[in-house]
């Protein structure tokens, strides 16, 4: 059988970028540097069913306008798959929404960041216990990352591993086992995506006492993220 990486929807991108064409399983695609014919795509918040694990080669889980702690029955559904694809050792990659359902399906807590909304480019810093990692094993110590979220991991699984971190979330990327990671940021999304969130989301942002021009001023590109997704590649075909 050949098996395929699955990227799991738990919804879509601002309607001004989907009036383009473009949602987050095709930034994935583009940024993995793979042909799309090795990709197969569950929307699983539209109630598609998953594939038969054993065709799986890898998992990447989306973000999502949603917002975990609705707890809606589809999570229950992702979490199941996901410990099945855990006990098999299936690498897996949860960005934004994906990082909060992972930590959260594996024992860790979900809630509303209590200092509000991260968006724009932001600075992370690696810890210690990356240089060991094989995602994070090339970037620097310090870079640029996207950033869109309202809803944070306020508490890591138990047996989780902090690779990542920046003043104002504590837990922006993890790891569980050998090949299972969150990442609270957008490695898919360049600061041109980034722009078109800032400006869907303006209006929140100035009630919330955000400046969404001097977010706009602040973008920059963000290429060692980006590489996180051709780093996940290899690492699912056995090159990492």
């Amino acid at each position: 059988m050949f098996k395929k990486m699955l990227i799991i929807k738990t919804g879509s991108t601002v309607p001004s970028l989907l009036e383009k064409g473009e949602d987050f399983e095709d930034w994935i695609i583009e940024g993995s540097g793979l042909k799309a014919d090795r990709f197969q795509t569950s929307s699983v918040h539209l109630g598609e069913k998953l594939p038969d694990i054993n065709s799986v080669s890898g998992i990447i889980i989306t973000g999502s306008p949603a917002y975990l702690t609705d707890l809606e029955q589809w999570n229950f559904i992702a979490a199941e798959y996901l410990h099945q694809a855990y006990q098999l050792a299936i690498p897996m990659l949860g960005i934004c929404y994906g990082h909060q359902l992972i930590a959260w399906a594996f024992g860790g807590e979900v809630d509303f960041h209590p200092r509000g909304r991260e968006i724009g480019t932001v600075q992370i810093e690696l810890t210690g216990e990356s240089t060991a990692d094989l995602l994070l094993k090339n970037p620097p110590d310090v870079f640029p990352v996207q950033a869109s979220h309202q809803q944070t991991v306020c508490r890591l699984p138990p047996e989780a591993i902090l690779l990542a971190a920046n003043e104002f979330d504590p837990h922006h990327c993890f790891r569980l086992g050998a090949c299972t990671w969150g990442v609270q940021f957008h490695p898919e999304f360049s600061a041109e995506v980034i722009a078109e969130y800032i400006l869907a989301r303006q209006q929140a942002i100035t009630e919330e006492g955000l400046d969404a021009a001097a977010l706009l001023d602040q973008l920059q590109a963000s290429p060692e993220s980006a590489a996180l997704l051709k780093q996940c590649a290899r690492i699912v075909d056995g090159e990492a």
